[in-house]
């Protein structure tokens, strides 16, 4: 989708109980990096949506989220390194739901 853009999503939930509602809530918004950082590929309606599940979530006195726009899904080429295991680029896929 041309409006798509690529965040990068991370958080910080001081609570493990929280930390578990959190990461099942983004497994459904994008591809898992490491354990507390997500890639997602979102339109604007998309974007609001995650913020809005996510706020009902935290606790915004105890939690941190950042969430980095890297710009246009179709345009962005990240340049990753990685040290130690393995990294794969995740890659655009369709999903059945």
């Amino acid at each position: 989708m041309a409006d798509e853009r690529l965040y990068i999503v991370t958080y910080d939930i001081a609570e493990p109980k929280r930390w578990r509602r959190v990461f099942k809530a983004m497994k459904g918004y994008g591809y898992w990096l490491q354990l507390s950082v997500f890639q997602c590929r979102l339109t604007a309606r998309r974007r609001a949506e995650m913020i809005a599940r996510l706020e009902g979530l935290i606790k915004l006195a105890e939690d941190h989220v950042l969430i980095l726009d890297l710009g246009l899904a179709d345009r962005v080429d990240p340049h990753v390194e990685s040290l130690g295991k393995g990294y794969e680029i995740p890659t655009r896929q369709a999903t059945i739901v």
